[in-house]
């Protein structure tokens, strides 16, 4: 049930940027926030690799885009949804793999300095699932009102 629900967010951040062309991936949400579809694809890319590779499976990998702050909200001038979705699939892919054998009960390892964020170093699949969900069904609640303010595109 939490990998459906997990899937079924993941879809539809992927679904919140069918048929737009780079350009209109590119345009903020509205002031003051930078925040696109594009670098929302790109940022869960990167906590699909912070929270499967990293914490789960204790695994010392780069950020997948250097630019800003490593969160992946920044967008590169050349890098469109061409590249981004493909690399977000593939961190979606690695995780699937690496959780597929595991029980909800297996733990990953948190850094010291974000184990004070969730009250213990140690963190389930379960805590994780859940999170991921949490996660991705904030950030979709950002790409609806992204997508709405580009061409009037509202629902699942």
């Amino acid at each position: 049930m939490l990998e459906s629900w997990l899937d079924f967010h993941r879809a539809t951040l992927a679904l919140k940027c069918e048929g737009l062309d780079d350009h209109r991936l590119r345009l903020a949400a509205a002031a003051p926030s930078p925040m696109t579809l594009l670098g929302l694809v790109q940022h869960m890319a990167e906590v699909e690799r912070n929270w499967f590779q990293r914490v789960f499976a204790g695994r010392d990998v780069p950020p997948v885009y250097e630019e800003g702050t490593g969160d992946g909200f920044a967008l590169a001038p050349g890098r469109g949804i061409d590249e981004v979705l493909p690399v977000w699939r593939a961190e979606v892919a690695r995780g699937r793999e690496l959780i597929a054998d595991a029980s909800l009960d297996d733990s990953g390892s948190l850094p010291d300095h974000e184990a004070g964020h969730v009250g213990d170093q140690g963190v389930s699949l379960r805590w994780i699932l859940v999170h991921m969900i949490e996660e991705y069904a904030r950030h979709n609640g950002h790409a609806d009102l992204i997508r709405e303010g580009i061409d009037g595109v509202t629902g699942a």
